[in-house]
């Protein structure tokens, strides 16, 4: 965010788990998920494409028991658990046509990502690439405030539509919170936007319905004025969606999926990869760093940037941005991770300190809806580092 101690706007949008993408990102992460639990040391890479009547899954696993994993019906049980369990929405689940093209991966990529095969007999990098964490004391998860009321008010929308309390709802759909800040924080909404799919009913009863959730669920932030406006299916109508109407591919929706667009992305997308994919795990290991800094209280902001190249186990790189809200300077922090005395960024390390092979009381498939970050089912969301952190800080400081 450029502006960090300005005044400005800054908007950002959530799309339901109903959206085509996030369709595609959840049956990739479902297909993950279903591999680690037959062989944690599995390596895949699982993309979808939907399309009216038609979902494909395409990409690279290599996973002991491979044939026992029936990804059709995965698949199928996904789509029907979002909510296209019947034929009026025009994509359901018992219709569609499945197409897999799923092979082994590369012997060339994995003799670099397998731990004693690579160049430095640690467990590589999965791929070259820079990946960021973000972490601000805005709202309590520590996300940006406009992302995080965006994915509030769609999850509350699923649970109405899930409980049938308002029965015309259908899976598609999308919202966008838009936030003055003043002084570098924010200080209240400026408009609210909610695209919803729905039954064929009176737009003026959507538009009453969906004005009163938004208000239930943004109040409690004391961000809400006389002012703020409120664009409920601002097209008029908004019936017909979902694979139906667009096709959806997996990985498109990245800043959905971190931090709508504050901060910096470093362009690649998390679904459907095991963590040896420095993209996916990386990214989650920076956000863990970056939010462990903020709830020590060392910045208001943080931003970790982290480079690797493929099959090279230590980062090239480490950045660390508090856009000079730090009680200490960058470079200190900086020189702190880079020591890895505390935060240890090697692909192996991040894998066993977040057990991302082994998912427990989380799945791959819960993280590629309403965003990666900010809910504290997942170990990459802990602060659990933050007195160790303060006790290094101090050693650090005083030498």
């Amino acid at each position: 965010m450029s502006k960090i101690n300005g005044d400005h706007v800054f908007t950002s949008e959530s799309v339901s788990e109903g959206h085509p993408d996030k369709v595609c990102d959840q049956v990739s992460d479902a297909v993950l998920d279903a591999c680690l639990q037959k062989d944690p040391t599995s390596r895949v890479a699982c993309e979808t494409m939907v399309a009216y009547d038609l979902v494909v899954n395409a990409g690279e696993v290599t996973c002991s028991g491979w044939s026992e994993i029936d990804t059709e019906k995965i698949t199928r049980e996904v789509i029907k658990q979002i909510g296209y369990d019947h034929e009026a929405l025009k994509f359901w689940n018992e219709s569609f046509e499945y197409i897999t093209r799923i092979h082994g991966q590369s012997p060339d990529i994995s003799q670099g990502v397998t731990e004693g095969q690579g160049l430095f007999k640690d467990q590589g990098a999965g791929d070259q690439g820079m990946m960021f964490g973000y972490a601000t004391n805005e709202t309590p998860e520590l996300m940006p405030t406009p992302i995080a009321l965006s994915h509030r008010l769609l999850l509350e929308l699923e649970t109405i539509r899930k409980t049938k309390k308002l029965a015309y709802l259908r899976p598609d759909s999308k919202s966008q919170v838009s936030v003055r800040y003043r002084n570098g924080k924010p200080d209240h909404i400026t408009s609210v936007v909610v695209s919803h799919q729905t039954d064929d009913i009176a737009l003026d009863d959507i538009r009453r319905d969906l004005v009163e959730v938004a208000t239930d669920v943004l109040e409690p932030t004391g961000l809400l004025r006389d002012t703020t406006d409120f664009f409920i299916n601002p097209t008029g109508k908004f019936t017909v969606g979902g694979p139906y109407a667009d096709a959806g591919v997996t990985g498109r929706k990245i800043i959905v999926d971190t931090y709508g667009g504050v901060g910096s992305h470093g362009g690649g997308a998390f679904s459907g990869k095991d963590p040896s994919k420095v993209d996916r795990s990386a990214a989650y290991y920076a956000r863990y760093v970056a939010k462990n800094i903020v709830a020590a209280g060392l910045a208001d902001k943080c931003e970790i940037q982290v480079a690797y190249a493929i099959g090279i186990a230590r980062p090239l790189s480490i950045n660390v941005d508090t856009y000079g809200t730090g009680q200490i300077e960058d470079a200190q922090l900086q020189r702190l991770l880079e020591s890895a005395e505390l935060f240890d960024f090697r692909p192996s390390r991040i894998v066993q300190e977040l057990g991302l092979l082994a998912p427990s009381g989380w799945s791959y498939a819960q993280s590629a809806r309403y965003g990666h970050f900010g809910r504290d089912i997942f170990p990459w969301e802990q602060t659990n580092k933050v007195g160790a952190l303060n006790d290094l800080v101090k050693v650090q400081v005083s030498a």
